[in-house]
């Protein structure tokens, strides 16, 4: 186990926000982390587990203990004719699970390529994109409990998973360190290009003709072309969460605003791009000082350089109250606030 005091941040997390931790802790066992849940660094600390640094935006200094599990080993524990099962530890990118999903023709997950960060922090946030889920594909959870210091695994049905949550960040919350996660993955060809972006990137093609290749390039190449890269802009990819709006409020949006963007869940309940709202608001491309909404896409908060953790709170606050008095919707932020 290795354990640094005072461990800057700026390059664990992707928004380059320039922060120490008291201490810093990596851990590449099981064993090292049961050794460091019974040291007094745990026990007489506040703790952070942070995976990739990509959905999160550091405040200020982290008065606690930062946690970070570089164990990566990802094997296929089960297998049949038509179905697949692999087992990641925590520290696995969760780019490079993809990778190898897609290399080795296994279905489900090719539409979650280029996504940053940790597949033990997948769950959490229960990722998505281009129409598809990682609830469509895991399996279980396991993981140590803080208060007990017991291994449990928790099976999909017990992560409470949907849009952008989970039992990770609720009754969970702070009480549960992933370790592992299992995905089913399936051997029999089914692709997903529902979503209009793919759609028109493959012109509206046969699913057969279609490779699982095919479909991560095509991701690929559409997130690269909207999103910026962290390397020159610091960002945490989609800043906000998608609202949702009953019929009524839809209705009303629809007769002031004719070119109202939104997508129909049900019967009463409809999805609004939070990007839509905030570019209608006038704030893609907006800066302020050291802050930015992205010139390609207003749902992207980025530092030009030397932004702190509050400039950016403080940026997406305005955005926050300009969409709510402009549409009478309160936007929620997918960026976990770490103080």
């Amino acid at each position: 186990m290795k354990l640094i005091e005072n461990q800057s941040l700026k390059n664990l997390n992707t928004f380059g926000v320039d922060v120490k931790a008291k201490y810093f802790a990596e851990v590449e066992s099981e064993s090292e982390l049961f050794e460091l849940l019974n040291s007094s660094y745990f026990k007489e600390n506040k703790y952070l587990i942070l995976g990739a640094g990509s959905n999160v935006l550091f405040l200020n200094d982290y008065d606690g203990l930062i946690i970070k599990i570089t164990d990566t080993i990802l094997n296929v524990i089960d297998e049949t004719p038509t179905e697949v099962i692999i087992e990641c530890k925590a520290g696995a990118i969760w780019d490079d699970v993809v990778k190898f999903s897609v290399d080795n023709n296994f279905y489900g997950i090719e539409n979650l390529s280029l996504i940053p960060g940790t597949i033990g922090a997948a769950p959490i946030q229960n990722i998505g994109a281009y129409g598809a889920e990682l609830s469509n594909v895991l399996l279980d959870v396991q993981g140590i409990s803080t208060s007990s210091l017991n291994q449990q695994e928790l099976q999909v049905s017990d992560c409470k998973l949907s849009y952008r949550n989970s039992i990770f960040k609720n009754e969970l919350r702070n009480s549960f360190i992933i370790t592992s996660v299992k995905l089913r993955l399936s051997k029999t060809p089914k692709v997903n290009i529902n979503y209009r972006d793919l759609k028109e990137k493959f012109n509206f093609r046969s699913f057969d003709n279609i490779s699982l290749q095919e479909i991560r390039d095509a991701v690929i190449n559409i997130r690269k072309n909207k999103l910026p890269d962290t390397q020159n802009l610091g960002n945490a990819g989609s800043f906000f969460k998608n609202p949702t709006i009953n019929k009524n409020h839809l209705l009303k949006l629809n007769d002031k605003n004719k070119d109202l963007v939104f997508f129909k869940l049900d019967e009463d309940t409809f999805k609004i791009p939070a990007g839509w709202l905030i570019e209608k608001c006038g704030f893609k491309g907006k800066r302020i000082g050291n802050v930015g909404s992205y010139e390609k896409q207003a749902l992207i908060i980025v530092n030009f350089g030397n932004a702190s953790g509050r400039e950016i709170q403080n940026f997406s606050d305005q955005i926050i109250s300009l969409v709510d008095k402009q549409f009478g919707i309160i936007l929620e932020p997918e960026v976990n606030f770490i103080s």
